[in-house]
């Protein structure tokens, strides 16, 4: 099954839109896992478990295990969400943005070494910057196209024939690049006008939708503005909201981060139509 598969069959089984972002940062974790070697694997391993049956996807950003070289564990987290939750797409959040050989190097990492269905690549340096991980045609490509910071519009907004330059980015995806079928979009939560924008651009093409939760995205909007006919095709991510749903959780930290799941994946389904 290929990743655009397996996300729409994710959509209909868990009957969700939400998708778990796995920031593991280890001094918010609860003090019986700070120190542990295996703290890492084992607070995600909690969160995924917690969290399964409402989520579409779970997207671990790489630099929160590199910063603290623990690649290793990142292998066994998505190892474990291969083994236990094969039904639920694995998105690494690398956006990674280089050409050629080390493009391709780049898509072994995430497709190879951590058998991630999808990851996140900048388009910066063009096509590309992209081809190389279309050799894997049924694992996902997921182009930044406009994102929840602030400063993207820094060069997002740049005019480009008309037009500003992230709907150029989402036009070149959906009509040129998207060759066999495999990409999605990344839009920010933050900017629902240009969400339903890039979405009567690209169709029923996937979008990964950043900025609810902590970065105060407002679900009500991002859900009317990205929501396909059918009332799917974003996965909207929490990340840090449910991670440390309750502080001082201590030992109960997955349960407050499964109601928050929960309170989150509901509030998304309310506005899906």
């Amino acid at each position: 099954m290929n990743f655009i598969d397996k996300l729409n069959a994710a959509w209909v089984r868990n009957d969700s839109l939400l998708c778990v972002g796995l920031d593991p940062d280890t001094a918010r974790f609860p003090a019986h896992l700070q120190g542990r070697p295996d703290g890492i694997v084992e607070f995600c391993k909690a969160i995924i478990d917690a969290t399964a049956d409402l989520a579409c996807a779970f997207k671990p950003q790489i630099a929160y295990f590199a910063a603290l070289g623990a690649e290793d564990q990142l292998e066994a987290i998505c190892r474990y969400l291969r083994d236990k939750y094969p039904h639920i797409p694995l998105v690494l959040d690398a956006k990674r943005g280089d050409i050629g050989a080390t493009a391709h190097q780049y898509a072994r990492e995430a497709f190879d070494r951590y058998g991630a269905d999808a990851v996140t690549v900048n388009p910066y340096m063009g096509f590309d910057s992209v081809e190389p991980y279309m050799e894997w045609k049924d694992r996902g490509v997921i182009v930044l196209c406009r994102t929840s910071n602030a400063g993207g519009s820094d060069l997002q907004f740049l005019d480009v024939d008309g037009q500003p330059l992230y709907q150029h980015v989402a036009r070149l995806v959906a009509e040129k690049w998207n060759k066999n079928g495999q990409c999605a979009l990344v839009v920010g939560a933050t900017f629902p006008e240009e969400l339903a924008q890039v979405r009567a651009i690209v169709g029923d093409m996937p979008l990964l939708v950043p900025g609810i939760g902590a970065q105060g995205g407002d679900i009500e909007a991002t859900v009317n503005s990205g929501r396909t006919a059918s009332g799917t095709g974003m996965m909207i991510n929490s990340s840090r909201a449910i991670l440390y749903a309750q502080p001082q959780a201590g030992e109960d930290f997955a349960a407050a981060a499964r109601r928050v799941a929960r309170e989150t994946r509901d509030a998304i389904n309310r506005y899906r139509g």
